[in-house]
């Protein structure tokens, strides 16, 4: 029974050490899940704290708010005063004792016509859908910016590991260089070829890492203190072929603007053909007399007379007609520009893909077969250090040049994702 009742003990103990044991690794994990960034939250930070984007909301609530005033009728008027008020003789100065005599309050409201008014609210509604539009490839814009920066923090230390790699193996050669000289099968003048190579390696990583803070730079530009962490993912970038794109090239976040500007061309047209009906107003005004007169109320109809369209309304018109086809003539030329864009990205793609591919298949298979025949021969003595040397910078050339045009072809398809809006 003793025996027993101190075990029972003892396993609670050893169960209590194994959970405390657990959370501690899992909190480590966790620790260590919360220092990776993945690309969703990126996005997610560049979003709400993107100063450009924010800006381009509160133009946008500002457009929006401002649409229900833009077909309102303008504030009325009110106003006070004293009408036939004698300055001579027995009544001057006197406001009771001359029948005439008035103390006035008026109320005007000017009502612009029916058609300017529908012209200022369409114009109104074009301004924010221009903002909703612009806020629209702000927003694509920013998504490319992020994922360009994204991308090239990958590609650079992926191009660093390369290095590291052959880096270790030149440390490796350099230390077997050292016994081998000693037993005359190797001078001693390999053995510095070897730390030239070295000291090339050192040069090609300070420039990785150069390329790698100005890339972590952009990406903290975007998403703060959190660029520095771990990246975890890539941008979720689909496989679109040249039909489709061509297919929805209308769409594209830069033509999207040019509806909502024609729109505003068209209104201001039309509130400029609206000058032509001219508008009109009324007064209402009640006048007070002397105790012994009678007080008096008045109405009044006021109405533009555009008599002189020709040199007043028609110039106008003819100059809101001539904006209306310069934006037209942008919109057609934005088009063409960026229809030859799109063909020459096309082009490009096609090429990087062409030339990934005989990298993969051809080009690097065949580097890394001559730097190991070249070490192969200098380990038996028929070849010498440079050959090596040599056949393995093109093998390191070739590595290098495939995660390059890879990071081109990555930025290129980026570019051609973030298009048009979907």
């Amino acid at each position: 029974m003793p025996s027993h009742s101190t075990s029972v003990p003892a396993r609670h103990a050893t169960a209590r050490a194994l959970r405390a044991l657990l959370l501690l690794g899992a909190g480590a994990s966790l620790a260590g899940a919360s220092l990776a960034l993945g690309y969703a939250e990126a996005l997610s930070l560049a979003e709400r704290q993107n100063p450009a984007l924010l800006a381009q909301q509160s133009s946008l609530d500002g457009a929006l708010a401002a649409q229900g005033a833009a077909g309102a009728l303008p504030d009325p008027r009110l106003s006070v005063g004293i009408e036939n008020l004698p300055i001579s003789g027995m009544d001057r100065w006197s406001l009771t004792r001359d029948f005439m005599t008035m103390r006035r309050v008026a109320l005007m409201q000017e009502v612009p016509n029916r058609a300017k008014r529908d012209a200022r609210s369409l114009g109104a509604q074009a301004r924010a859908e221009r903002e909703r539009a612009v806020l629209i490839m702000q927003r694509l814009r920013l998504h490319q910016a992020l994922s360009t920066a994204w991308l090239s923090v990958q590609s650079a230390e992926r191009r660093e590991a390369v290095l590291l790699e052959l880096t270790a193996e030149n440390q490796r050669l350099q230390q077997s260089m050292g016994a081998r000289i000693a037993g005359g099968s190797v001078q001693a003048g390999e053995l510095l070829t070897a730390r030239q190579e070295a000291l090339a390696l050192s040069d090609r990583r300070d420039e990785l890492k150069r390329d790698a803070a100005k890339a972590r730079a952009a990406l903290r530009r975007l998403v703060g203190a959190q660029a520095d962490e771990t990246l975890d993912g890539e941008p979720p970038l689909a496989q679109l072929s040249a039909e489709a794109l061509r297919a929805r090239l209308h769409q594209h976040a830069e033509l999207a603007v040019f509806p909502a500007m024609q729109g505003m061309a068209q209104a201001e047209l039309r509130e400029a053909q609206a000058e032509a009906r001219g508008d009109w107003s009324w007064e209402l005004a009640y006048s007070r007399r002397g105790s012994q007169w009678g007080d008096m109320v008045s109405l009044q109809l006021s109405f533009d007379l555009p008599w002189q369209k020709d040199r007043r309304q028609q110039p106008l018109i003819a100059s809101r007609q001539r904006e209306a086809e310069r934006v037209a003539a942008e919109r057609e030329d934005a088009e063409r520009r960026h229809r030859q864009e799109l063909d020459d990205e096309l082009a490009e793609l096609q090429s990087l893909d062409s030339q990934i591919a005989r990298l993969e298949t051809a080009g690097l298979p065949l580097a890394q077969d001559r730097a190991g025949l070249a070490l192969s021969g200098y380990q038996s003595g028929r070849g010498d250090l440079g050959a090596v040397l040599s056949a393995r910078t093109q093998v390191l050339e070739a590595r290098l040049r495939l995660i390059e045009l890879d990071l081109q072809r990555s930025l290129l398809r980026a570019r051609l994702n973030y298009l048009a809006a979907e």
